[in-house]
Formats: C-alpha cells, sequence, structure tokens
C-alpha cells in the first residue's frame, strides 16, 4: 500500500526518522509539485470510476476545447 502524507516541516524529520527504523516501510521523500501531481490524478482516476458507475458524467473533448 501506498499512502501520502502531508507533514509540517517542523515535524519531517522525526517522521521520516520514525517510518525509516520500521523494517516493514519504505519511506522517500517527495518533491512539492510531484505531491500535486500524484493527488490530482489519483482525483482524476476516483472521477473516470465514479463515470463509469454513472454516479458523475465527465465533459465531452468538445467542452473541454470550448473551454480553451
Amino acid at each position: 500500500m501506498k499512502v501520502l502524507l502531508d507533514i509540517k516541516d517542523n515535524k519531517a524529520d522525526f517522521v521520516m526518522e520514525l517510518l525509516q527504523n520500521l523494517s516493514f516501510v519504505k519511506a522517500e521523500t517527495i518533491s512539492a509539485s510531484k505531491a500535486k501531481f500524484l493527488k490530482e490524478f489519483k482525483q482524476a482516476v476516483d472521477e473516470v470510476a465514479l463515470a463509469k458507475q454513472g454516479k458523475i458524467k465527465l465533459k465531452t473533448a468538445e467542452q473541454l476545447l470550448d473551454e480553451l
């Protein structure tokens, strides 16, 4: 399982040290831009899943182009 955590800067070192001392956890820091990308990508995947279930309706390509 992968988990994305948002940790206050003044506590980040403590949390990273704690995680690295757990043999069953692989901890890795990522940039803020990569974290934002991953969050937005997950939201997009969740929207597609809801659309496939018929719970929401996605915009057409034409609607997206009209917004530009």
